[in-house]
Parts: C-alpha cells; sequence; structure tokens
C-alpha cells in the first residue's frame, strides 16, 4: 500500500477546506483543490437519494476498503 503524507491543516488554503477531518481527505491536501472536489463528490455519492441506501453504501465501501488493504 502507497502511503502518501497528511498536510497540516494550516498548509491548506481555507477556500479549499473541508469540515470532514477523515484521513482519507486530509491526503488530498497534496493538491488541495482536489481535497475539496473529493469531498464534494463522495458528499454527492453517499447522501443523494438513490437506489442504495446510505448504509449499504457505507458497507460497500467498507468491504471494498477491506479488500483493498486499507488501514483507515
Amino acid at each position: 500500500m502507497a502511503f502518501i503524507d497528511y498536510i497540516p491543516l494550516e498548509n491548506i488554503p481555507e477556500k479549499d477546506r473541508v469540515s470532514d477531518k477523515d484521513n482519507i481527505l486530509r491526503i488530498h491536501g497534496v493538491h488541495s483543490r482536489i481535497m475539496k472536489k473529493h469531498y464534494d463528490l463522495y458528499r454527492e455519492l453517499m447522501y443523494s437519494s438513490g437506489l442504495l441506501s446510505r448504509m449499504q453504501r457505507e458497507m460497500i465501501a467498507v468491504v471494498v476498503s477491506k479488500e483493498n488493504e486499507c488501514h483507515y
């Protein structure tokens, strides 16, 4: 598994910061504009209406992360 350093919050421009402090989002601080876009995409995918419930979407994310040997 690759390792990407987290960027300290104070080094991320305020306009690109997101309210979620999860590590998966923090790695995007390397390219802070991408962090905001990733967060917006995540919110749309996980919280918008659709055929799958929020719980089902989270369960799929957990299984995929486990299969990919992600530690978060």
